[in-house]
């Protein structure tokens, strides 16, 4: 070979070990790694990956931080909760790197005995949206993770990762599925997953809470488990709590209230607030401006500062008085029969007996909490004694009502296995306790149309919540209820040391039994309203036919062909009423009569725009409280007067059917039964609730201090 081409090769191979020596030097989109070293701690390791291979030529490159921790271990969202603090990274020592955003996946709530926190468990990949120096480069990222994980006890960690992805075409790598996957939690803008968040609304809180927030949302399909988690940048301290939801238009709206602490509402006002609204796989996230609230809290909100212990006292106390209010008149006789029957009995059969008509009011109470629980969770509307809304509940209660009587009047005795020990028998120590159990239920379902004061703040409370508060509120309300049942239990004497049952006690029976036929007659009244005169009609008919049939054959010389068409005529009856309550359309209660206007809500803030007072009463026909309000105070005297003339404007809502708008809006005061009544006006625009009883004073108070402003003469909250 000559020198000329030993030189020749000589160049050739330079090159060559040139190119080679920078190929192994510097990483390839081919041989790159994809991931970070696992940065190892106790409980928790952390990594950095790349969803792609190398740069590529765009202004974002997708990464993620890939969490993994052991069982009962957890990392902390961006607003942790009650403690705890989120992952931070720097970036310090990393080239041809602008900045990196955090995408946050929906979190999940946790609690250690009175601790809130919000977070992630098991293992969660944070996507990074990194943005480059200079497009097209390659990255070289050194970073550093502060982060705190918890389970019993929390034990801070600082991580080094340290990653380099070339300059090259951005094909997926193998993290790219595990990135993606998390990517998919990150909340959207709403318009796919058909969620809509409307406003948001701050107002002052009470008790332990400084404040409470309320967001409003919509979907296009019904909500099933609707939360939020709410960030405010620049208040640190607020600390949000789970929320309470309310629902309107059959589920597709919802109003969540959470108690705020930490930062008064005053603070919150005007401030933007980043919301993620949540709904099982669906999440959508927006911030917006928080309002002052303009109306009443939605449901619970004004008991917020109550503990479930003093919300239980109110509703043992509650039940109690509820013994006192006119819907359990009609069924006094049975509470009266039931000590009176026992005039020379033994101490021990008067104990039983009065035991098990407790016993029958805490069932009965128990079967309407277990009801509203299940409702509840269906998302239909719930509240205190909306099974009067129901014509075949009205219908049922008629039945048993006349039964009830005849079997007072001695038409006829109930005999059935001992198993049941004389179910449905009179309710006397000579029966079986099968008939003292059916009088105290029959005595709660027909006190459910009424409330008492203590009555209505108790049951907002439960029905606001969850299913172990609304056990736990139905049965102190139960137990209020059976307190009478339970002291004669605890001192026979006062059952043993009355007369004797005899002659008079027949006539007795038979006087309360008229005072029962009252009860199903008025209950037909408000079958009536609810689905017209035909089904009424025929429930009273087989009512009546019923009776006779019982009467003829009580009457053996008269019985055959007249009880036989008696029979007829009830059998006619049964069938014919469930096809009227098929098919009887609705029927509107009364608008009020005289000055009262059908309900608007949407008009009553231009009324009071316009210097008016505006009135609204909340009534039903099956609510006796509701007639005893309007008879006594709404419709008589001074109080009349002044809902029949300028400036006031009385609009009454009618709830004697189901109607989700007046469900909505007794379940942003926090009520779920009525009586209710709210007075509005120029110097209240939220609105002045009233007491469930009230007086002429409370009701004039009300509107001079909803016109002009003032102290207005209200009850105390509670009562």
């Amino acid at each position: 070979m000559t020198a000329r081409a030993c030189r020749t090769a000589s160049v050739v191979w330079a090159k060559v070990g040139l190119v080679l020596g920078l190929a192994v030097a510097t990483p390839t989109a081919a041989d790159a790694e994809p991931a970070s070293p696992w940065s190892d701690t106790v409980y928790t390791k952390v990594r950095l990956v790349s969803a792609v291979t190398a740069t590529g030529t765009g202004d974002r490159v997708p990464l993620g931080l890939h969490f993994k921790m052991e069982k009962g271990w957890k990392i902390y969202w961006r607003a942790p909760g009650d403690a705890g603090f989120p992952p931070k990274l720097k970036w310090d020592g990393s080239t041809n790197v602008k900045d990196a955003r955090i995408e946050w996946p929906t979190p999940e709530r946790f609690k250690l005995l009175d601790v809130e926190t919000i977070g992630y468990k098991d293992e969660v990949v944070l996507p990074l949206a990194l943005r480059p120096a200079t497009p097209g480069e390659a990255l070289t990222l050194s970073a550093t993770v502060d982060f705190l994980t918890c389970d019993q006890i929390c034990v801070p960690h600082t991580a080094k990762l340290a990653l380099a992805l070339p300059a090259g075409p951005a094909a997926p790598s193998a993290e790219a599925h595990l990135i993606n996957r998390f990517a998919a939690r990150v909340p959207g803008d709403g318009a796919v997953q058909g969620l809509t968040i409307e406003r948001v609304e701050a107002r002052a809180g009470s008790g332990k809470n400084a404040a409470s927030v309320t967001v409003t949302a919509t979907s296009r399909e019904p909500f099933a488990a609707p939360d939020a988690f709410l960030d405010v940048g620049g208040i640190d301290t607020a600390n949000f709590h789970p929320p309470t939801a309310v629902f309107a238009d059959g589920r597709t709206r919802v109003a969540l209230t959470l108690p705020v602490d930490g930062a008064e509402a005053g603070a919150l006002i005007g401030k933007p607030i980043s919301v993620t609204l949540t709904d099982g796989p669906r999440a959508v996230e927006h911030t917006l401006v928080a309002v002052a609230a303009t109306g009443a809290p939605p449901g619970g909100a004004p008991v917020v500062g109550l503990s479930l212990v003093a919300v239980l006292g109110l509703a043992l106390l509650g039940g109690l008085i509820l013994n006192l209010m006119p819907c359990v008149l009609p069924v006094l006789s049975l509470k009266l029969l039931g000590l009176v029957g026992h005039g020379g009995a033994a101490a021990r059969d008067v104990r039983f007996s009065f035991v098990a008509s407790a016993g029958g009011i805490l069932a009965a109470f128990l079967v309407l909490a277990g009801a509203l629980i299940a409702l509840k969770a269906a998302g239909a509307a719930i509240g205190w004694g909306i099974q009067f809304q129901q014509p075949w509940f009205l219908a049922a209660m008629i039945v048993v009502t006349t039964l009830f009587a005849a079997n007072l009047w001695g038409l006829f005795e109930v005999h059935l296995p001992e198993a049941v020990a004389d179910l449905g028998a009179t309710p006397t120590h000579t029966h079986g306790l099968g008939g003292h159990f059916l009088a105290g239920a029959l005595a709660t379902l027909l006190a459910t149309p009424c409330t008492a004061p203590f009555l209505g703040t108790a049951i907002g409370f439960a029905l606001a919540r969850g299913a172990g508060e609304i056990l736990a509120v139905f049965t102190a309300l139960g137990l209020g209820l059976a307190l009478p049942y339970l002291a004669v239990a605890l001192f026979p004497a006062l059952a043993t040391r009355l007369p004797r049952p005899g002659a008079w006690m027949i006539r007795l029976k038979q006087v309360f039994g008229f005072a029962l036929i009252g009860t199903a007659i008025w209950l037909a009244s408000v079958l009536m309203a609810q689905v017209g005169e035909g089904a009424a009609l025929a429930a009273a008919l087989g009512g009546a036919a019923l009776l006779l049939a019982l009467a003829l054959r009580r009457r053996r010389h008269l019985a055959g062909r007249p009880a036989l068409a008696a029979l007829a005529l009830a059998a006619v009856a049964t069938v014919a009423l469930p096809v009227w309550l098929a098919r009887a359309p609705g029927v509107s209660g009364p608008a009020g009569g005289g000055p009262w206007r059908s309900f608007d809500e949407a008009r009553i803030a231009q009324y009071v725009a316009e210097g008016k007072t505006v009135f609204v009463d909340v009534t039903a026909d099956w609510c006796i409280t509701c007639k005893a309000n309007k008879t006594l105070v709404l419709n008589q005297g001074e109080v009349a007067k002044r809902l029949g003339r300028e400036p006031v404007v009385a609009m009454v809502a009618d709830w004697t059917r189901p109607d989700e708008r007046i469900a909505a809006y007794l379940a942003r005061f926090g009520r779920y039964g009525i009586p209710f009544n709210v007075v509005y006006g120029p110097g209240a625009p939220e609105g002045i609730p009233l007491p469930e009883l009230l007086t002429s004073a409370e009701v004039l108070g009300a509107l001079d201090k909803a016109q002009r402003g003032g102290p207005a003469r209200v009850a105390a909250p509670g009562s």
